[in-house]
């Protein structure tokens, strides 16, 4: 037994697949664009006084789950803030995003709650979370083309004489490609068919909408019901997600979701210093501008060297090489000369597309973009 992992893991070394873990250089100058700390709050010491303030009034560890020993007014004034500038009902912290994507989608998708087996309507490049709560559900995967609304649209109307619910799965904002869902075209299709919309706002929570709490605050959802997922492991700098919804979901979820049930709530440390991200938010908009700004100059400046930056339109810009060998050759010839990016390769993506995957955040300067630049125009 013991043989065919060792064996697996060397097949993947064959196929450039393997992965490892690693330390960012310390104590010399380096530029890192592999981090999704966005906003560059994860090292800001006002987060590590929050944490440090809600560790000593309510402890370093919930005890249990909210359930039980670990509910606190700390947690439950959080998800009233989230749910007031989400613009929902309600809304439930949990322990991270693949936690929450992973065990509230799949109890929404419960056939026997629903009285029949769902069909899900599922972008093609959605997060491995959310493929892993269709196949724990074991909800009827249907899935659309990357973005492709034409697609989704066919799809839907093949199935609009089922009876059986229904459910649209998408990111609001893609973390391997960089680009955005068309959330207009989504919950009209979802209007028109009577369908569910599942969103997934990981890369999109602290830097998009009017106030940057999310794509999914600039939709008007009217009878669409909904629910939005978002962590605060990226752009707040901190760990953790929230899910935001109806007070009839979040009920539901109470009892239900077993992520939520049987799980330790999360440490008041964590709550405590995400709530400061997450109060802090809309003071970013002119960081937020800069930061796209230079994405942008990126993309146009490696796109007129011949690079593939993909449907890239946000902070988060792939270099597809597609050959999975070149791809961790340039990320090492990278990393010589100061410059850290992730190497990223199927499964994570599609067959020969593997990439180079550069997150921008609010630290680089326009100096770091074009040391980038002239540095990934050599590969």
């Amino acid at each position: 037994m013991l043989t065919s992992y060792k064996q697996y893991c060397g097949k993947l070394q064959t196929e450039n697949r393997y992965r490892q873990l690693f330390l960012l250089p310390q104590g010399k100058a380096h530029l890192d664009f592999s981090s999704n700390d966005y906003l560059g709050l994860s090292q800001q010491p006002a987060l590590v006084q929050a944490a440090t303030k809600a560790g000593e009034c309510w402890g370093a560890g919930a005890t249990g789950s909210r359930l039980l020993s670990g509910n606190s007014e700390l947690c439950e004034s959080f998800e009233k803030r989230i749910a007031q500038d989400k613009g929902t009902e309600a809304a439930l912290v949990f322990n991270s995003g693949f936690q929450a994507n992973l065990t509230v989608l799949a109890s929404l998708l419960d056939k026997r709650v629903l009285a029949a087996r769902p069909l899900v309507f599922f972008d093609q490049l959605n997060h491995s979370s959310l493929y892993n709560a269709i196949f724990l559900s074991g909800a009827e995967l249907v899935r659309y083309q990357h973005n492709d609304m034409s697609h989704l649209a066919s799809l839907m109307q093949a199935h609009h004489l089922e009876r059986r619910p229904k459910f649209i799965v998408a990111e609001t904002v893609y973390g391997m490609d960089g680009d955005k869902a068309h959330l207009n075209e989504i919950v009209a299709l979802a209007e028109e068919h009577k369908a569910f919309v599942y969103l997934d706002e990981a890369h999109a929570t602290g830097l998009f909408g009017p106030q940057g709490y999310g794509l999914s605050t600039e939709i008007q959802f009217n009878r669409v019901p909904h629910l939005v997922m978002g962590t605060f492991s990226k752009a707040l700098g901190v760990s953790g997600a929230y899910i935001a919804c109806s007070r009839d979901i979040s009920n539901y979820i109470i009892n239900k979701t077993t992520g939520f049930v049987y799980s330790t709530a999360p440490s008041p440390l964590v709550v405590g210093a995400a709530q400061k991200a997450w109060e802090w938010v809309p003071d970013f908009q002119p960081e937020r501008q800069t930061l796209f700004a230079m994405a942008q100059h990126l993309r146009n400046e490696l796109s007129a060297a011949g690079f593939d930056t993909g449907l890239s339109n946000t902070h988060i810009v792939p270099v597809i090489l597609k050959d999975e060998k070149r791809t961790l050759d340039a990320k090492l010839k990278l990393a010589s000369q100061g410059i850290i990016v992730s190497a990223i390769r199927p499964p994570t993506v599609l067959p020969a597309q593997s990439r180079l995957r550069l997150a921008l955040n609010t630290t680089h300067t326009e100096q770091d973009i074009e040391k980038t630049i002239a540095i990934i125009k050599t590969l």
